[in-house]
């Protein structure tokens, strides 16, 4: 699905099709949940987001209000932030990642949710399939887990005499669940030994204890 075919979606959660131009719109109020607003990759997502509203006819300050929320890196407050944006009543949550996902999940149960992308929003449970995601959560899928199973393939078939491959994952991270359990599962058919290493945080990096060549995702 392509940037505009999503916007598309997304006016289509925001409202119905507006009536007369006489009658007085309703301004709509979305809720952006992210991690940090300095950040350049962040800020390019949602200034994309911005721009591909305005060119269907969503502009800021008219008919649509934006309210951002971000956790400059602390997901301690992520609960906080979503519940923050729920307080304000806002029509519609868009955020990216399961994590900012499942926080927004976790902080209502009908405001719609959308992600801009999402490594495995079926594995995680947040939606119920690609095809009919069902609930409150939609979004577009980047189906990483079966990307994380032929990657491990591509590096053992680069680097044969590998037979003990580390990963970095982050229990906290809802998609690195089921996309570990997969590539365990390739592990076994492959038949090499799956090293996992918690890295939650720099200090993790940091770590005396994490092997010097690592495997992530």
């Amino acid at each position: 699905m392509n940037r505009r075919a999503f916007v598309t979606g997304l006016g289509a959660v925001l409202a119905a099709p507006r009536a007369a131009e006489a009658q007085p719109a309703k301004v709509y109020r979305v809720g952006i949940l992210g991690e940090s607003a300095s950040d350049p990759s962040e800020a390019r997502v949602w200034q994309a987001l911005r721009l591909a509203l305005r060119e269907l006819g969503w502009i800021e300050g008219q008919n649509i209000q934006i309210e951002s929320r971000w956790t400059e890196s602390d997901f301690t407050r992520l609960p906080e932030l979503a519940a923050d944006l729920v307080r304000l009543r806002v029509d519609l949550i868009v955020t990216r990642g399961s994590t900012y996902v499942e926080g927004a999940r976790k902080a209502t149960s009908s405001i719609p949710i959308v992600f801009v992308m999402h490594a495995d929003p079926v594995g995680t449970g947040h939606v119920a399939s690609v095809a009919r995601p069902g609930g409150h959560i939609t979004g577009l899928a980047l189906m990483q887990t079966e990307i994380y199973r032929k990657e491990l393939e591509i590096l053992i078939s680069a680097v044969s005499a590998a037979k003990r491959i580390a990963v970095l994952w982050n229990p906290d991270t809802p998609s690195h669940i089921p996309g570990l359990k997969a590539l365990e599962e390739s592990a076994r058919t492959l038949q090499v030994q799956l090293h996992p290493v918690v890295a939650r945080n720099k200090a993790d990096f940091e770590s005396e204890n994490l092997p010097r060549k690592s495997r992530h995702f």
